[in-house]
């Protein structure tokens, strides 16, 4: 008896040791939130204020402190997530993860965005303030590297910290215009449907694009692979951070508010992940000041406002990327022809370091064009040598000269000249200001082809034919400066035509961009709150439309009670995807149904990359009321050719059928809740036994694809659709009553996981609540958390 509590005790005491060893080691990983740091580089000392969310407003007395202490801060809350960041471009995520990320650094290191990096810095003007500003954040974040807690992920991953240079932070840039861009996506899609299907069935898909459009005004037969865009789409889906997708925004001017003033609205849409992708920072010094919104690596915050301006962005989504078909010479496979005759590959060599495996050493061809991605990308089928052209490494880049003048705009105009430095990624800059302007620019580089060209197919590289023709002045971009409409918006939908022509994209279906104008256009007495409420707004205008198209073919003889109730439930429906809701879950199911009745016979294996264009949600209502196409005929049946109706009646069935074994015979218990999840994934919560430490849910939410609160998930097989997008945060700017201006992110300030602003604005984002943007000075500093930031002896 004695023996068996000596061993209680020292299992006990064992415990307990390890219980306090495990607790004074996470001391080590909290943030520090308050007390005295010494660093180099400082001219005066800085003031840093924490506030209850743990956004940081740093007073200093000049701009350079001020960048130094916001690198340090952003250091200490989100240095995992910039290790992670400035890795993609690189090609070095396989120094981290080891060789599942091969693939995905094969192809991010090909893009030449490395290449363009080092050409674009070699070219900066070392004393402009924006270089200066730029060297001082990252001096920032270099100390903290020297001085700061390790986070914790560096330790289980095994990374050791390295100094981060300008290149990491054009870095950035490149995989965040990359993620922008659509073509990869797409345009390998629509050359198959037109090379092995035909015309035919290329036409019905890309005729959906000038349908059903809301105009954002300017004033001013065999079975497709889909190898390669499906290949891209798994790189992308191997990534360990947030991609960029959408965005809404909207600007409503003094003539349609309560107040006389203007109000500004953002929600830009971005993968979920954890940390959240934005980091908030409040820089005031004795001549500036901004409340801003910051990725990863970039001083300049992308989405911002002081008391005189506010701004934010959603993706213009035009194309600038176009994919080519170069042609060998069949005597030599090192040169490709040209119309002035064959010209030499230029050839990249690189190296991938792989954790506890070999480096990988490879060779990149580059055409006039762009490098081949046939030998970036595995198990592409084409034997044709396939150059992507992209607007990005083409043009002088100037991304971060644009972030810096538009987060230090002194007017309307200064931030237009702002705005037209943007090459790439495209970006709708949305503007309001306290003189009751208000303003939005379609912003990057454009360019034209020959009239008759169509340019997401693959292009012509030896003919000389399919070449750019001119680069369009910025004053030729689409814009609007105080519009008779007395609001601006933008929510990824297609512009106003440029000389008559509607400029090729990929953007995106009307729902959101129609329920932001009806909204908008039916008051004029618009107040905060009314604003906040329409960010959260969960109705779809088209789906009721594309329900009424399917139900008028249904053939209801035979239904059963059930059935009868789930019909009535959708003509019921009025597109709202509220939580409780049965509509969106039978909605969801027959899209899927339908889709796949009626495209997968002929697209086999490119059918799931299908689902995941934009493309598609254009061409479903288009081809729900189609009452001829040849895409009804089902070619894997022999000696019958399908109609509309028979289509549309086996899509009910079979999701009929699939939802009562999905969730039970009942109808009325098929909500929406059941169904459809959110989780806040952590690079290394994908490990089973590090998911509940680093992921943030699942919880339920609210919302739908491609409403104004848009929860951005996959419609497919499963039944299930967990959330992998949304909004990454909501703003309100009212220039009526700046300093209460409100915004949320979907999960907290803090990467650390430890830290108490890890996942504390996650339960009201959920729903749909706001906090402070806090500009009061008085009430800033009477935060407990004061860290002062002093000059190094």
């Amino acid at each position: 008896m004695k023996i068996v509590k000596n061993i209680t005790k020292y299992i006990f005491l064992l415990i307990l040791f390890v219980s306090v060893g495990f607790w004074l080691y996470t001391k080590t990983l909290y943030p520090e939130y308050k007390g005295d740091i010494a660093l180099e580089n400082l001219v005066e000392e800085v003031e840093i204020y924490y506030d209850t969310i743990g956004v940081p407003h740093i007073n200093a007395q000049n701009q350079h402190d001020a960048y130094t202490a916001l690198g340090y801060v952003h250091a200490q809350d989100r240095l995992w997530q910039m290790e992670l960041i400035r890795r993609i471009s690189a090609g070095r995520l396989s120094e981290i993860f080891g060789e599942k990320l091969i693939d995905t650094d094969k192809f991010m290191s090909g893009l030449g965005i490395e290449e363009n990096a080092q050409k674009t810095i070699q070219n900066l003007d070392k004393n402009s303030e924006m270089y200066q500003l730029s060297m001082a954040y990252l001096n920032g974040i270099n100390q903290y590297i020297e001085n700061g807690k390790t986070p914790l992920e560096f330790t289980l991953v095994g990374v050791e910290k390295e100094k981060y240079t300008l290149k990491d932070m054009y870095n950035v840039f490149g995989y965040m215009a990359f993620s922008f861009a659509m073509a990869h996506k797409t345009d390998p899609l629509l050359t198959e449907v037109k090379e092995v299907l035909g015309e035919a069935y290329l036409n019905e898909l890309i005729g959906a694009e000038t349908q059903n459009l809301t105009l954002i005004q300017t004033q001013k037969n065999p079975i497709l692979k889909g190898a390669l865009g499906s290949a891209m789409q798994k790189l992308f889906n191997a990534l360990p951070i947030s991609p960029f997708i959408g965005s809404n925004s909207w600007v409503i001017g003094p003539e349609k508010t309560k107040s006389g003033k203007v109000i500004f609205a953002n929600d830009p849409h971005i993968g979920y992940s954890q940390p959240s992708v934005w980091y908030q920072s409040h820089i005031k010094t004795p001549n500036y000041e901004i409340y801003g919104f910051n990725l990863a690596l970039v001083p300049f915050p992308l989405l911002g406002h002081n008391r005189t301006y506010a701004y934010g962005l959603t993706m213009f989504e035009n194309d600038d990327v176009d994919f080519y078909t170069e042609e060998n010479n069949p005597n030599n496979p090192m040169e490709y022809k040209t119309p002035n005759g064959y010209e030499k590959y230029s050839l990249v060599d690189k190296r991938i370091k792989v954790k506890e495996g070999e480096d990988l050493v490879y060779q990149i061809k580059v055409s006039q064009h762009g490098p081949i991605i046939n030998d970036l990308v595995t198990h592409i089928d084409d034997e044709r040598p396939i150059a992507m052209q992209w607007i990005y490494t083409k043009a002088e880049n100037k991304i971060l000269d644009a972030a810096y003048a538009i987060s230090h705009a002194k007017s309307l105009e200064d931030f237009k000249k702002g705005a037209s430095k943007l090459h790439a990624p495209g970006l709708n800059m949305m503007y309001g200001d306290a003189l009751n302007n208000i303003a939005w620019f379609a912003s990057g580089k454009l360019y034209r082809y020959r009239d008759s060209l169509y340019t997401k197919t693959y292009l012509n590289g030896a003919s000389g034919k399919d070449e750019i023709l001119e680069y369009l002045d910025f004053k030729q971009n689409p814009q609007a400066v105080n519009p008779s409409s007395n609001y601006v918006y933008s929510a990824n939908n297609q512009t106003e035509s440029i000389d008559g022509t509607l400029y090729p994209g990929y953007y995106l279906f009307e729902n959101r961009a129609k329920r932001i104008v009806n909204l908008l256009e039916s008051k004029n007495d618009w107040t905060k709150e009314e604003v906040a409420t329409m960010l959260n707004d969960v109705t779809s205008l088209s789906a009721p439309k594309v329900l009424t198209d399917f139900i008028k073919e249904i053939d209801q003889k035979g239904f059963s009670p059930s059935q009868k109730i789930a019909l009535s439930s959708l003509k019921k429906w009025k597109g709202n995807f509220d939580t409780f809701e049965i509509g969106p879950v039978i909605y969801n199911r027959i899209v899927y149904e339908f889709q796949k009745n009626t495209f997968s016979d002929e697209l086999g294996d490119a059918f799931e990359q299908f689902t995941n264009t934009p493309l598609i949600e254009k061409v479903l209502p288009v081809q729900m009321a189609r009452e001829n196409s040849v895409w009804w005929d089902d070619v894997s049946t022999k000696d019958k050719v399908e109609t509309k109706k028979e289509i549309i009646n086996k899509s009910f069935q079979d999701a009929f059928s699939f939802l009562q074994n999905q969730l039970g015979e009942n109808v009325v218990n098929w909500t929406w809740d059941r169904v459809v999840s959110v989780e806040h994934k952590h690079a290394l919560g994908q490990v089973d036994a590090l998911r509940m430490l680093f992921n943030v849910g699942p919880f339920v939410t609210s919302g739908g694809d491609q409403v104004i609160n848009n929860q951005i998930y996959d419609i497919d097989a499963t039944g299930y659709y967990k959330v992998k997008a949304g909004p990454s945060t909501r703003r309100i700017v009212d220039f009526s009553d700046i300093e209460n201006s409100m915004a949320i992110i979907p999960t907290g300030q803090s990467g650390r996981v430890f830290s108490a602003h890890y996942k504390d604005q996650a339960a009201k984002y959920l729903n749909g609540e706001f906090v402070k943007m806090e500009m009061n000075q008085a009430i800033i500093e009477k935060s407990p958390n004061r860290l002062v930031l002093y000059p190094k002896k």
